[in-house]
């Protein structure tokens, strides 16, 4: 019997009911009662040959797929994952972006904090719950795995018999991601050599996995470009977005980017925004959205304009100087030709730094009515500065002047088992120190590898001001976006320099603060989240730019660890733990 947090998957009343139905007649079906499922997926992954921009490449796929299959469940089932490693040189892991993982923490698939990578032509299974509606994607968690097209739609549903709060009448699924023509390999020793070798904007940006390079299917509105095929065979062939006229869709747009932050358009159309990282969010009509790496939201849009005309699809790139062309392409008002080009220019995506125009999308969303309100109080509070740093010479990314360095052991087993050994039972700074100067490069450049964890009390409830600072180049500073691991959180605010505690922490958002899994620090700000510390494990908390957690950019939170229930063998079969015979039964 599947278990889920140490209960029973199916329920002995339920159980119970149902066998009784059976004998008696009482002609109830699981399906009928609205049952959660079992969801099950057997898995390869493998390098393959494949032109996502019309260039052939080397991509990282899934049973012969790129981007890999979408796993589409209704809140409540069980997903189970056999997934195979056909890799021939490297370990696999791939985590379920925005799952909380309630219960089952070893099956976040992160390689050294949740389980052990998966070694070349091994199997490791995957079960967990899907508990929370919304729109989600999964990605491979070791190295640099997500840039080499490690990537697939998660799609979570309400419960049978329940519906959204919202209505639409048809949806479309986007994955938006960036891609490079140099191979992951070689980007990361560049990463890691001296001097860095820094990978350089993508050459192409994907919708559903597919681009354009060197060419435009928008060529007679570009100089010197010739004009790429709207229809036909090909890998790179653009995803069209067929609709009728005069419905509403639902578009959901999730982010895989390793490095750009995008923004998204429709010529003509305005988006109504209604979800962010699977959480609903009170509705508002924009022209565009900007999307950051690990980013979801749902927009309805409605298919009101001329339907004897197409119209475009803009992704374009912000944040970064912008030296890769937009993502484009059709929405197709059905039945005219794919073939019929828009009569307009493609929107025009805004200024690469009008981080205003950023500023103004994102201090819009807000909980949705009845969402759940953060506790008014909080019981710790951690300061993470976000510097980029040296280390003898070699180019790093810090928090708090430490750049972390994940041991062998994943952290779960080790803390399970007391492996004090295992990593550095020191905690890693709580804060910086109150002179330090955000608005210029740190007058130290050198900083220090560590592994160690921040430790919660269970319950406890987590303040986390993110603080952004000058690089080591004078007047630069970048947008990072961070994602937890296992925790939904509230974000209570953004601000301008330096945070105040006496000042801003006045100001927080504590009446309708948006639940997100994934939130930006803008340049030379900082952002305030607030989460609560009630599922046991062990979670990341790290910039989710590639090449930034690759320099060590991140951060290990832990909770309840002596909560959590027997961790699959497979999962520790490495480091200090891959010895361990005699598993304790109990905590």
């Amino acid at each position: 019997m599947a278990k889920v947090a140490d209960k029973p998957f199916f329920p002995k009343p339920f159980l119970v009911f149902f066998v009784l139905s059976i004998i008696f007649g009482f002609g109830i079906t699981l399906s009928e009662a609205g049952f959660p499922k079992i969801r099950h997926y057997k898995w390869e992954v493998e390098y393959m040959f494949w032109s996502p921009d019309c260039v052939e490449n080397i991509v990282m796929g899934i049973n012969g797929q790129f981007p890999g299959p979408t796993i589409r469940a209704n809140a409540g089932d069980m997903v189970v994952v056999e997934l195979t490693n056909k890799l021939h040189t490297e370990g696999v892991v791939i985590h379920w972006h925005g799952i909380l993982q309630r219960g089952t923490p070893w099956a976040d698939g992160t390689a050294s904090i949740s389980q052990c990578a998966i070694n070349p032509g091994e199997t490791f299974t995957y079960r967990f719950v899907v508990d929370k509606a919304g729109t989600y994607f999964y990605h491979g968690h070791l190295g640099m795995q997500r840039s080499a097209g490690l990537y697939g739609s998660l799609i979570v549903d309400p419960q049978e018999g329940t519906s959204e709060p919202f209505h639409y009448d048809e949806e479309i699924n986007l994955l938006l991601s960036d891609w490079w023509h140099q191979s992951v390999h070689k980007q990361e020793v560049g990463l890691s050599s001296k001097p860095m070798r820094w990978i350089g904007e993508p050459q192409s940006i994907l919708i559903n996995g597919r681009g354009q390079f060197d060419c435009s299917i928008a060529a007679k509105y570009k100089n010197g470009l010739k004009q790429c095929e709207l229809s036909g065979k090909e890998q790179c062939a653009p995803f069209i977005l067929h609709v009728h006229p005069k419905k509403i869709y639902r578009i959901r747009i999730a982010s895989t980017t390793a490095l750009a932050s995008l923004n998204f358009a429709i010529g003509n159309h305005k988006l109504l925004v209604v979800e962010a990282d699977g959480n609903y969010v009170q509705p508002f009509s924009t022209s565009d959205i900007d999307i950051y790496s690990g980013e979801s939201y749902s927009v309805l849009i409605t298919t009101d304009q001329n339907p004897s005309e197409n119209y475009w699809v803009s992704i374009g790139v912000r944040a970064r100087l912008p030296k890769t062309p937009p993502g484009l392409t059709v929405l197709n008002y059905l039945p005219n030709s794919v073939s019929k080009l828009p009569i307009s220019p493609p929107p025009e995506t805004p200024d690469w730094e009008d981080f205003d125009r950023s500023k103004n999308f994102t201090f819009r969303i807000f909980a949705a009515m009845g969402s759940p309100k953060p506790p008014v109080r909080y019981n710790r509070r951690l300061f993470l500065l976000n510097t980029q740093n040296r280390i003898n010479g070699f180019m790093k990314w810090a928090i708090n002047n430490v750049s972390l360095a994940l041991p062998p052991t994943p952290y779960l087993a080790a803390m399970k088992f007391r492996l004090s050994t295992a990593f550095n039972q020191n905690p890693p700074p709580e804060t910086f120190p109150i002179d330090y100067d955000i608005n210029n490069p740190p007058r130290n450049p050198e900083t220090a590898t560590g592994n160690g964890v921040y430790k919660f009390n269970m319950g406890e409830t987590v303040d986390v001001i993110l603080q952004n600072a000058n690089m080591l180049n004078a007047n630069t500073s970048e947008i990072h976006p961070w994602h937890l691991h296992g925790h939904d959180f509230w974000v209570l605010g953004y601000g301008e320099g330096k945070f105040s505690a006496a000042e801003d922490g006045r100001k927080l958002n504590l009446k309708n603060p948006p639940l997100r899994n994934t939130v930006v620090i803008f340049p030379y700000g900082w952002t305030a989240i607030r989460f609560v510390a009630d599922n046991p494990g062990v979670w990341a908390f790290h910039c989710h730019i590639e090449p930034h957690l690759h320099m060590g950019m991140g951060v290990i939170f832990a909770e309840g660890v002596h909560k959590v229930g027997m961790i699959p063998p497979n999962a520790m079969a490495c480091g200090s733990t891959a010895m361990i015979k005699n598993y304790p039964r109990k905590p």
